[in-house]
């Protein structure tokens, strides 16, 4: 089993910093704000050949009582009981307040292994600033600068040992990846309660407040010996209405996470119908080439004449994404859950499957014989042969002469009979077409 180093502090004092410091990445957001972070938030790191699990955490309240810091200290106190190990964080240029003496306080009582990092100390190894901070009575402190990666060797050195290096995995394991599904949506659809519900526990913070979560959140999860990786991304309003630099961050994210999943459920509101933004949101997914489930939360919450309109904007807007399939569901009630998990299984499937080159070509044919392409002027396409040229989303090329005539209608006339026999559901598919040169187009008449 993996060691796993939770990091723990009030707002502001480089907990994200030092995450992306220990996992190599930049996954968590970093910025000058207070209360950026809110969810727990996992990575991968390795340190001398040892792999652990480091976990970020918002800042830390511990007795707050009300609204979402309330939340993101629930979250907060199920990260520390996750861990082995808990690295306390202050802020050496802030100085010592008696919010660090309340975390401190909590952490005494929760019986983990604690070491004290005292953040942005650098040039400052032998400052006597550091000396308050042994007020905390909680050991020897580890002076660390997360920004220029000053301190974090010696501070790895101490959480990971007596922790065995792991032998390599095999090279094998590649191809065991887990499915990287995101949920993305408009602010405030239900995206962090559906991962919840998923995985049965408050994992996410949930709150009535549009802009909840801020940062792509990464959750490890298995259904039915299928490993996933969840990944709940913040809402994405209109560009017009991104007015904090917070919230422009957490727009990158979201676009990044699409664009790195192999599945995507695209969650609309049942209640407030289908937006302008949430078929912008749909034009992104379709542009990343990503497997695509529509999911229409608060199902129960609308009635018949509602569903009925409903089903028409889905229609009207969302007309460019006919192959995803469309899964009812109340993430709060745990209803439709079953169909949505098998839609989404069938859309990576689709996404991943592998086409032969001789059954292309023959259906290909099969469609020329059933239909011709139109003649452009003296020109009539002729297509020869079709082999697949990528995944994830299928990339079909078609080989023949003058194809640079054919027509829109004509592609998505093959693209239904290529979709028919493969059972190609819940993925965009791309179809190319290469043409050989004529030798006589160049010849004078």
């Amino acid at each position: 089993m993996k060691p796993v180093i939770a990091l723990v502090g009030r707002p502001n004092v480089g907990k994200s910093t030092l995450f992306n410091r220990m996992t190599k990445t930049r996954d968590a957001i970093v910025a000058d704000f207070a209360g950026l972070t809110r969810d727990r938030h996992y990575g991968d790191g390795r340190h001398n050949g040892v792999e652990f699990i480091v976990v970020d955490t918002g800042g830390f309240e511990p007795d707050s009582t009300t609204g979402i810091v309330r939340e993101m200290a629930r979250q907060t106190r199920q990260a520390v009981a996750e861990a082995d190990v808990v690295v306390f964080v202050v802020d050496v240029r802030a100085g010592l307040s008696a919010q660090d003496h309340d975390i401190a306080r909590y952490l005494r009582t929760s019986q983990k292994n604690v070491l004290v990092a005292v953040n942005k100390a650098e040039g400052m190894s032998e400052s006597p600033m550091l000396n308050e901070f042994h007020e905390l009575g909680m050991g020897e402190l580890h002076p660390i600068s997360a920004a220029h990666g000053q301190g974090i060797r010696s501070l790895l050195d101490t959480a990971l040992e007596g922790c065995e290096r792991e032998a390599d995995e095999d090279e094998g394991a590649a191809e065991d990846r887990p499915i990287r599904l995101a949920v993305a949506g408009r602010p405030n659809v239900g995206k962090s309660t559906l991962i919840n519900t998923w995985l049965g526990e408050e994992r996410l913070v949930a709150f009535d407040l549009p802009g909840t979560t801020r940062d792509a959140i990464v959750v490890p999860f298995e259904r039915d010996g299928q490993r996933f990786e969840l990944i709940d991304t913040a809402g994405l309003r209109r560009k017009g209405q991104v007015f904090e630099a917070i919230e422009k961050f957490s727009v990158i994210k979201t676009l990044q996470a699409i664009a790195d999943a192999n599945v995507v459920v695209l969650l609309l509101d049942a209640t407030q119908g289908v937006t302008d933004q949430d078929a912008h949101i749909a034009g992104y997914i379709l542009d990343s080439g990503r497997a695509v489930v529509i999911a229409i939360n608060k199902w129960d919450a609308v009635d018949s004449y509602q569903r009925q309109m409903l089903d028409r904007s889905i229609e009207a807007r969302l007309a460019f994404l006919k192959f995803a399939p469309l899964v009812n569901i109340s993430a709060l009630k745990r209803q439709g859950l079953g169909p949505l998990w098998k839609s989404i299984q069938d859309a990576h499937a689709s996404a991943n499957r592998k086409m032969p080159t001789p059954v292309l070509t023959r259906l290909l044919l099969e469609a020329v014989e059933h239909q011709q392409p139109r003649r452009d002027g003296m020109y009539r396409p002729k297509m020869r042969y079709a082999h697949q040229g990528g995944m994830n989303p299928p990339i079909i090329v078609v080989h023949g002469t003058s194809l640079d005539h054919i027509t829109d209608a004509y592609k998505r006339y093959l693209e239904g009979r290529f979709r028919d026999h493969f059972k190609l559901v819940g993925t965009p598919l791309k179809i190319e077409f290469r043409s050989g040169r004529n030798p006589f187009t160049d010849k004078e008449e």
